[in-house]
């Protein structure tokens, strides 16, 4: 892999596909022919969450959230704001602790919304609480810089 190209993980088939940086809002995948990083939040699941934290090579803000909890859909809005604005820095994604409880607990969230930031596969940063779309975005700039 070059320099000026990273990996990205395709959010619809899980193909991993080289993106040449300053080119991810073009990229499609080569395998299924969707966009491979577009500017919104991927919905992940059991079966995608671990392939998507390992093999991008990009930071990863997930949130874990829950559909009932009040300040959780709250904070829907400004996450997929955030998202738009940190394209194509990061990658957000979110998962539903209540679908996705073995995760939830291997990453010990205790309350939601909780954000983990990973970076080659390892959390690098968390925080608790529901944020603005503006302090997500300066909070993962903060820790990626």
């Amino acid at each position: 892999m070059t320099n000026d190209s990273r990996l990205i993980v395709c959010p619809d088939c899980r193909a991993i596909n080289r993106v040449q940086q300053g080119r991810e809002s073009e990229a499609v995948c080569g395998k299924c022919k969707a966009t491979v990083f577009p500017p919104s939040p991927v919905e992940l699941v059991g079966t995608t969450f671990d392939r998507h934290i390992a093999k991008n090579k990009l930071p990863v803000l997930v949130d874990f959230y829950s559909p009932t909890c009040g300040p959780c859909l709250m904070m829907g809005p400004q996450f997929d704001e955030a998202a738009k604005t940190l394209h194509p820095q990061a990658r957000l994604a979110k998962i539903d602790t209540s679908a996705e409880q073995a995760i939830a607990s291997r990453f010990n969230v205790m309350a939601v919304p909780t954000l983990i930031l990973f970076s080659n596969g390892r959390e690098i940063a968390r925080q608790p609480g529901a944020m603005s779309s503006g302090d997500i975005v300066n909070w993962v700039r903060s820790k990626i810089t």
